[in-house]
């Protein structure tokens, strides 16, 4: 069976951990040469050396997102290694949480600069690339861009207006390029953990998913996988969420309308 990203080249920033790793590790297992980023080394070569271990191919590369300089040169040494770029993730993610009233403009700045900028110097420094091999884009969102979460503000508009990054691009850069968004609710990564340490917290969080449970990584990589992927060939523009239903609910309060 030919695996779905056989022959491709992908970069996922913030490749290290959570959702990014995942993504690194399926793109692997389906075929793809991956290039993965984020500002801290280590984690990145462990992650690596999980993709090179099953026969993959995979790149690390200390990358501060935020930086175009270093984007542009992130770009360059993908196109140096593997010789071209199909794919791009952008998954990188700084929250700095503050409530409006007391924002600092630094916070504030800071959670658009790695999540909003770095997508967009990753997408313009590889729309070249991407136009030639009929490419896809696939930003990674968050539920907090769709609604409203207290101490988030900075953040929440971020993610926002990813969204409305990938609705422009894909109208711009089709039909060359397809551009879809992945909009992940609750998964058990290390940012969840350090605010869910512990089993009964994670349960207590999974209950309040239609779902009844926290998310594994892997099922969101699952989710960017496929619109990464020939598979989504005629989706384009869309945003997609990834949430166990948290999105489709709205609590009236009426549980005791149930069987």
């Amino acid at each position: 069976m030919t695996k779905r990203l056989q022959g491709k080249v992908a970069i996922i920033t913030g490749g290290g951990q959570g959702i990014g790793a995942a993504t690194a590790i399926r793109f692997a297992e389906e075929g793809a040469k991956v290039v993965i980023c984020s500002r801290r080394l280590e984690p990145l070569q462990a992650v690596a050396k999980t993709i090179q271990d099953a026969g993959g191919e995979c790149l690390p590369l200390s990358v501060d997102v935020s930086d175009e300089l270093a984007v542009k040169k992130l770009v360059e040494d993908t196109v140096a290694h593997f010789g071209k770029i199909d794919i791009i993730v952008n998954n990188a993610v700084l929250m700095v949480p503050g409530m409006l009233a007391n924002h600092k403009t630094k916070a504030w700045h800071q959670n658009f600069q790695v999540s909003l900028d770095g997508a967009m110097f990753l997408m313009r420094e590889s729309f070249k690339q991407l136009r030639a091999n009929g490419g896809a884009v696939v930003n990674v969102s968050s539920v907090c861009g769709l609604a409203g979460s207290m101490g988030t503000a900075g953040y929440s508009a971020a993610k926002a207006a990813m969204i409305s990054l990938t609705r422009n691009a894909s109208i711009e850069w089709a039909p060359q390029i397809r551009c879809n968004a992945v909009v992940p609710g609750a998964f058990l990564t290390p940012s969840l953990e350090s605010v869910n340490p512990d089993e009964d917290s994670q349960k207590a969080t999974g209950k309040t998913i239609p779902l009844q449970r926290i998310g594994d990584p892997r099922e969101c990589a699952n989710a960017i996988l496929f619109l990464a992927s020939d598979d989504a060939s005629y989706i384009t523009g869309a945003v997609l969420p990834v949430d166990g239903g948290r999105m489709a609910e709205l609590n009236t309060g009426a549980a005791a309308w149930g069987d």
